[in-house]
């Protein structure tokens, strides 16, 4: 279980990289919308792990190589923006956040479900 100051500070930093991905994502992956959907950070803050979620992208797994591609460049701009509220800026690590995909594999899980049964009947 992650403490207070690991949760205050990840949402300081999904904040600042909600609003770093929406000015200049195109920059990173053109024509795609990047969510920031979950922030989780270490104990000592020196990694926070970012889980992203992609929009309007064909490949997701090819976009988020992209954005890891550019991992040193994002914290430099997350840094000059935390820059007085953090005592270091720490390693980013991203990571694919699937749940949206989950979340329609179980949808249509369900609905075989109950076409099945509605179909028995």
């Amino acid at each position: 279980m992650e403490s207070k100051r690991q949760q205050k500070f990840a949402r300081v930093i999904q904040k600042d990289l909600g609003e770093i991905f929406q000015r200049e994502g195109a920059s990173f992956v053109p024509n795609a919308m990047i969510t920031v959907t979950k922030v989780r950070a270490t104990p000592d803050l020196g990694i926070v792990r970012v889980f992203l979620s992609f929009f309007a992208v064909a490949d997701a797994k090819d976009a988020l190589k992209k954005v890891q591609s550019k991992a040193t460049e994002i914290r430099y701009i997350l840094g000059k923006r935390i820059k007085d509220q953090v005592k270091g800026v720490p390693q980013l690590e991203f990571f694919l956040d699937d749940t949206n995909e989950y979340v329609d594999k179980m949808d249509r899980i369900f609905n075989n479900i109950q076409q099945d049964d509605t179909g028995e009947l």
